[in-house]
């Protein structure tokens, strides 16, 4: 790689799974110049099939060729998995590497990697696929931050510390899944046809959703401005929600946060 826009030209992805396939997705749609992708042969049926789906992917025979083709590296294998895959693959210093493991931290991969390459932390999430996901990256990168900002955004914070609290709160998206899931679930308790309750709770949240893309109110005023007083919304926010169920949330996050920082340090 000879030049920065070089790198972002030539993108390799090491481990295929949720994430590095949303990657793939997200690179490759949605208008503009896209890049070339480099995939690791790890997942072989899941990179075969991305590569089958998508013109300008590729299937390396290892992670050493993934790496000498590109000028950015994304790392999106497990955390105990990175010892094994990356042992005996030489990365040059010209090379940007994007960590994606959750609870390894850029000093740890370093001595794991021996590299004096540049080395950004990021939280991808599956959304990335319809380019509508804002990325945390610590450090910011001028070529990374450039990467996730045609992903939905990149959200570039000063250290690791504000980084884990960012990365906490992605640990409640499956309870948000399950929030619903129990919702409907009462539905067809009370006589309601599965899919019917599945359909039209889906269709409630999706207009919370869109109404979440209004940049311009508050979380607290949206929430405000869907309520009316003594009305059914504030009734189950202040019956179900109350400030020892959000105490109850506030611990768990806490205790999250402190197992991120403690595995991060080790």
């Amino acid at each position: 790689m000879t030049s920065e826009e070089d790198m972002v030209k030539h993108i390799g992805i090491i481990g295929v799974g949720e994430i590095g396939g949303a990657l793939v997705t997200g690179l490759r749609h949605g208008g503009g110049a896209a890049p070339e992708v480099f995939l690791s042969p790890r997942g072989a049926r899941t990179a075969a099939e991305l590569s089958d789906r998508h013109e300008g992917v590729r299937v390396c025979a290892d992670n050493q060729e993934v790496v000498d083709r590109s000028g950015i590296v994304i790392l999106a294998m497990r955390r105990e998995q990175c010892r094994e895959a990356m042992t005996g693959v030489h990365v040059g210093d010209d090379r940007i590497l994007v960590n994606v493991m959750a609870g390894m931290g850029n000093d740890e991969l370093r001595q794991t990697l021996g590299t004096r390459a540049p080395l950004v932390r990021a939280i991808p999430l599956p959304t990335v696929r319809e380019r509508r996901s804002v990325t945390v990256v610590h450090p910011s990168h001028p070529e990374v931050d450039a990467l996730f900002a045609r992903l939905g955004g990149a959200l570039p914070v000063t250290d690791e510390a504000a980084f884990d609290v960012l990365s906490a709160l992605t640990g409640t998206l499956t309870t948000h899944y399950a929030y619903l899931a129990t919702l409907a679930s009462w539905a067809v308790g009370h006589g309601i046809a599965p899919d019917d309750a599945d359909h039209y709770v889906r269709g409630l949240f999706q207009g919370v959703g869109r109404s979440l893309g209004d940049e311009s109110r508050s979380l607290d005023r949206l929430a405000a401005d869907h309520e009316t007083p003594n009305g059914n919304n504030e009734r189950i926010r202040t019956t179900w929600f109350d400030p020892a169920n959000a105490e109850a949330l506030a611990k768990a996050l806490d205790g999250l946060l402190a197992d991120l920082g403690q595995s991060r340090r080790r």
